[in-house]
């Protein structure tokens, strides 16, 4: 079984009576562990498509099941559960609280959770030890450069141990050593088993990936594997 399965998926915007088809009959499966980039010039339909298929937007038509269960049914606080539970994001604006710290800052998807906060503090540390920011716990987000508030950023997104990561040009307004090091971090956690969808204009980036979605006018143009697949270092040569 697929974790993630999208059938003839549509989706449509009306501006005014003006109906703009975003996506025109999608199709695809990811599997449990993979990492998969999306890509396309802009207005292909993939940042639709990405939200779609983390429960941030809804389907014109079609049909999309997530871990073996059809999502078109679910109410918006059913999706919500579901999202927080098991889905993490990392965008390229960061989308951080500037005068929080980083700890406050990763923390934010369990406040609404059942933890207790000796739990809560674990798995935050935890977090942020993954991304090498343990010395900028108690920093304050906007002191942080660039690079660093994007790894507060993916702490943010593993807190919960998501069965997805999806991240939306992830490297988008950083420099290219800095994009390296996220890019190194992705790569680590997709070893460890993570499920990874990237988003990106970038085809260097994409090819960090092991399987390419390109879409165009809203319909996949290819599905492939990437065949010398990228790694970080290569950022440096």
């Amino acid at each position: 079984m697929s974790l993630i399965e999208v059938k003839n998926l549509q989706k449509d915007y009306d501006d005014d009576g003006t109906i703009t088809q975003a996506l025109r009959g999608v199709s695809c499966k990811i599997d449990k562990g993979e990492f998969v980039s999306i890509i396309g010039p802009s207005g292909s339909g993939k940042s639709t498509l990405m939200h779609i298929m983390s429960f941030l937007d809804r389907p014109t038509g079609g049909h999309y099941t997530f871990k073996g269960k059809g999502i078109n049914d679910l109410s918006d606080k059913e999706l919500a559960h579901v999202r927080n539970e098991e889905l993490g994001f990392v965008f390229q604006s960061f989308n951080l609280l500037g005068r929080s710290t980083v700890y406050e800052n990763v923390e934010l998807p369990l406040l609404y959770s059942e933890l207790d906060p000796g739990m809560r503090r674990e798995k935050v540390e935890k977090a942020v030890e993954s991304v090498g920011l343990t010395e900028k716990l108690y920093m304050a987000a906007a002191k942080l450069s660039g690079g660093q508030k994007q790894r507060v950023a993916i702490a943010r997104a593993l807190v919960n141990n998501p069965n997805v990561l999806f991240a939306d040009e992830p490297t988008g307004n950083l420099d290219s050593k800095s994009g390296a090091q996220i890019m190194q971090i992705l790569d680590e956690l997709n070893e460890k088993g993570h499920t990874i969808i990237l988003v990106t204009h970038e085809t260097t980036t994409a090819q960090f990936a092991n399987r390419i979605l390109t879409l165009k006018d809203g319909m996949i143009e290819s599905d492939e594997p990437v065949k010398n697949r990228r790694r970080f270092q290569e950022f440096f040569k």
